[in-house]
């Protein structure tokens, strides 16, 4: 074999070189993790899980030829802000957020390295995205909800709670997605006969005084959009739910499989697994300016009906044979 031929062999093999094995070669990559979630929240662990699943089919294996550092500020927002320094001064190749309160954090703190957001909602009226196609910035990701879900769950709330006259709405007045969330549940209200009363919340005092304030009125309820704020308080949330004995729609599954009555939500382990592919891209030179954010693709209608009897609902038969799940 000439040299000619060598150089050509050679550079043919090197086009068509696997992925995987490019990932592999040359230095260790790091990668930050700032998570929206308490540690010890099983959901939060699942959903981690899965995208640790999406990086290895892809090629990415933790102590190999990726370093992965996670921190769990939860709802906390100023153990949000110090995790991000602390990991910016680690000087990862690329940070993962979720959560808008935390993603919002990230944005501030990591302004020139790449982020990769999972689990955040209206990512362009957050700021985190120029627009869905093109996010321009140093950022994109996986959004979760429309704002036209707020009033999705209110109907649901409607359907298995007929009676129901006043329903709180517990959200965080701070984060855009939330206050969309609000307007569409106020927009839906009129017809299904409920007068909605906003709950702006900001920590675990505002809850249990926002939760209070409904168990002073009869055939009530609520209606809980996803936050940091919440979901790290969800188990506060569905014990004051319980202990008031108030009907309670969620947007995420573990509050159902904590004890509340209903969820209807995001697949969030198949939205973490998904994340791996942009995570993947950006670590091999893509931009996240040039990835468009990508929209959920599955949603989940959870149902206890454990708690359904101990409140004394009785379930639609339509509504169950809707759902994805029903804890009995």
């Amino acid at each position: 074999m000439n040299r000619r031929e060598f150089i050509t062999l050679f550079g043919s093999a090197a086009a068509v070189w696997p992925a995987a094995a490019l990932a592999q070669s040359g230095r260790a990559r790091r990668i930050g993790v700032v998570m929206g979630y308490p540690e010890g929240d099983p959901k939060a662990q699942t959903n981690i899980k899965a995208m640790r699943q999406g990086l290895q089919a892809l090629g990415w294996i933790e102590g190999q030829n990726v370093t992965i550092d996670y921190r769990w500020p939860g709802g906390d927002p100023e153990k949000a802000r110090a995790y991000a320094r602390e990991l910016v001064g680690m000087a990862p190749d690329l940070i993962v957020s979720s959560t808008n309160q935390v993603t919002a954090i990230v944005q501030q703190e990591a302004s020139r390295i790449p982020i990769v957001f999972v689990f955040v909602g209206d990512p362009v009226g957050s700021g985190f995205a120029a627009s869905l196609a093109k996010p321009g910035g140093n950022m994109t990701g996986f959004a979760n909800f429309e704002n036209s879900t707020g009033g999705k769950w209110l109907e649901l709330f409607s359907e298995v709670v007929p009676g129901a006259k006043r329903v709180g709405f517990v959200f965080n007045p701070d984060a855009a997605p939330n206050v969309g969330f609000l307007r569409a549940a106020e927009a839906a209200a009129p017809a299904l006969g409920i007068a909605l009363v906003p709950l702006p919340v900001h920590n675990p005092v505002d809850i249990e005084r926002a939760i209070a304030l409904m168990a002073q009125s009869e055939n009530a309820g609520l209606v809980v959009a996803p936050h940091a704020v919440t979901i790290g308080n969800a188990p506060l949330i569905v014990r004051l739910a319980a202990r008031h004995r108030l009907p309670a729609v969620y947007s995420d599954r573990y509050f159902v499989e904590s004890g509340g009555l209903l969820s209807f939500g995001n697949n969030t382990a198949d939205m973490f697994q998904r994340s791996a592919s942009y995570i993947d891209r950006v670590l091999k030179g893509a931009k996240p300016a040039d990835l468009p954010v990508q929209l959920p693709t599955k949603f989940e209608l959870i149902i206890n009906l454990k708690t359904a009897r101990e409140l004394g609902l009785q379930v639609p038969s339509m509504m169950l044979s809707r759902a994805d799940e029903v804890i009995e």
